[in-house]
C-alpha cells in the first residue's frame, strides 16, 4: 500500500473557538456569576476565601481584571476585523488567549499558595497578546480612533501591574492600581459607547421611521466626552490630588449627561437591545459625576465606584455582549425576553449597592447581599437565553430556529 497524497486536515477545536465572541462572552457572563457569589458567600460569613490579597481587594480586582477584561477580549477579537478587514484571528489563536485569559484567574484564586510573582507573571500575560493581535490587525487599515484602544489597553495592563508590584511587596500602588484600571474601562465605554450608541439609535429610529428625528452630536462635546474620561483615568492611575482629579471627573460625568441627553434615548424603549445601550451609558455619567463630587467631599466613593463598576461597566458590557453574540450568529437583532429582564436588573443592583455604601449602617449588609443577587439573576438569565448561541453555528437562511 502505498500513503495517500492528501494532506491529513488539522481537526478543529470545538466552536466555542471559532469565534472571539464565542468564548470570552460566555466566559464573562460565569465569572460574572461565579466571582459575585464567592464574594457574597464571603459577606455572608459562610466561606474563608484562600487569596493572598484580603477579600476586599480581591473582588474588585477579579471584577475589573477579570471579568470586564474577559467582556474587552471577546469584543477586540470581533470589532477589530471588522474595523479593518483584517482575518479573523483562528479557533488556536482564540483557545490561546482564552487560556491565557483563565491563568490569570486560576493564578488570582490560588494566589495564597503560589509565589506572588508567579501570580503576576500568569495574569499579566493575557493583555499583551490580545494586544500584539490587536496592533497586527489596526495596521492593516490605520486610524487614530481605532489605534487609541491600544494606549487604553496600555493603561489598563499598567494599572494590574500596579496592583501585583503591590501584592508583591515592591510598592504601595494597589489603590491606584485598581482605581486607575477601573477609570479605564470607563473611558472605553465613554469612547466606543459614544460611537454605538447613537448610531445603533439611528438605526432603529430609521427602521421604524424614515422620517424620525435622529440623535443629534455636537462636536465639543464629543471631544470633551471622549477627552475626560480618558484624563480622568490617567490622573486616578497616577495618584494625582483628589481636588484635580475630582474637577475633571465631575467635568467628564456632565460631558457624558450632555451628549446622552442628545441620542433620543426614549424614543428607544420599545427596543431593549437599544435602550440597554443608553442605560449603561448613563450610569456612566452618573458614576463620573459621582466619583467626581465625592473626591471634592460629596457623597460616598466606594457608592460611586460601584455606580461606574456595576451600572457603567456591567450594565454596557451585558448590553453589548448580547447584541454582538444575537447579531454575529446571523439571529434577528432582538433580546430574548429573559436578557431583557436582565437590562433592567442591573440599574436596579446599581441603585441597591450605591444605597448600602450612602448609608453604610444596618443597611449595609441587606443592600449589598441584594444588589449581589440581581447581578447573579441578571447574568444567569444571559448566561441561560445565549448559551445556545455561543455552541451552535450559524442558521443556515431559512432555518426557522
Amino acid at each position: 500500500m502505498t500513503a495517500s497524497s492528501t494532506p491529513t486536515p488539522t481537526p478543529s477545536l470545538p466552536i466555542l473557538f471559532r469565534d472571539g465572541w464565542r468564548v470570552f462572552f460566555m466566559a464573562a457572563g460565569l465569572y460574572a456569576v461565579a466571582a459575585i457569589a464567592v464574594w457574597l458567600l464571603w459577606t455572608a460569613g459562610a466561606a474563608e476565601l484562600p487569596f493572598a490579597p484580603g477579600p476586599i481587594a480581591w473582588h474588585a480586582h477579579e471584577m475589573v481584571f477579570g471579568f470586564a477584561s474577559a467582556a474587552l477580549g471577546g469584543f477586540f477579537l470581533t470589532a477589530v476585523p471588522n474595523w479593518t478587514g483584517a482575518p479573523a484571528p483562528t479557533d488556536r489563536f482564540v483557545a490561546l488567549v482564552a487560556g491565557l485569559w483563565l491563568a490569570g484567574r486560576v493564578a488570582v484564586w490560588f494566589s495564597g499558595a503560589l509565589p506572588a510573582g508567579v501570580v503576576a507573571l500568569l495574569d499579566l500575560a493575557f493583555v499583551p497578546v490580545l494586544g500584539a493581535r490587536m496592533v497586527a490587525m489596526l495596521m492593516i487599515r490605520p486610524k487614530p480612533q481605532n489605534l487609541m484602544f491600544i494606549a487604553l489597553l496600555t493603561l489598563f495592563w499598567t494599572s494590574n501591574l500596579l496592583v501585583h508590584l503591590d501584592w508583591i511587596g515592591w510598592s504601595a500602588t494597589e489603590a491606584q492600581g485598581m482605581r486607575g484600571g477601573l477609570l479605564t474601562v470607563s473611558a472605553m465605554i465613554a469612547v466606543l459607547g459614544g460611537r454605538v450608541t447613537p448610531a445603533f439609535t439611528r438605526n432603529a429610529l430609521l427602521r421604524g421611521n424614515p422620517a424620525s428625528p435622529v440623535p443629534v452630536s455636537r462636536k465639543p462635546l464629543e471631544i470633551a466626552g471622549v477627552a475626560l474620561p480618558i484624563l480622568t483615568a490617567l490622573l486616578a492611575l497616577a495618584g494625582a490630588p483628589d481636588l484635580p482629579t475630582g474637577a475633571v471627573a465631575t467635568a467628564a460625568g456632565i460631558a457624558a449627561g450632555l451628549r446622552l441627553a442628545g441620542w433620543r434615548g426614549l424614543s428607544t424603549l420599545g427596543e431593549p437591545i437599544v435602550w440597554a445601550l443608553h442605560a449603561g451609558y448613563a450610569m456612566l455619567a452618573l458614576g463620573l459625576l459621582a466619583w467626581g463630587l465625592a473626591l471634592l467631599g460629596l457623597g460616598s466613593e466606594i457608592g460611586a465606584l460601584h455606580i461606574l463598576g456595576v451600572g457603567a461597566i456591567g450594565g454596557m458590557t451585558l448590553a453589548v455582549m448580547s447584541r454582538a453574540s444575537i447579531g454575529h450568529s446571523g439571529r434577528p437583532l432582538r433580546a430574548p425576553a429573559t436578557v431583557a429582564l436582565a437590562y433592567g436588573l442591573i440599574p436596579l443592583a446599581t441603585l441597591l449597592r450605591w444605597a448600602a455604601s450612602a448609608w453604610p449602617g444596618s443597611f449595609h449588609a441587606a443592600g449589598t447581599l441584594g444588589a449581589g443577587a440581581l447581578w447573579i439573576l441578571a447574568f444567569v438569565l444571559y448566561l441561560l437565553a445565549l448559551w445556545p448561541v455561543w455552541t451552535s453555528p450559524r442558521p443556515v437562511k431559512g432555518d426557522a430556529s
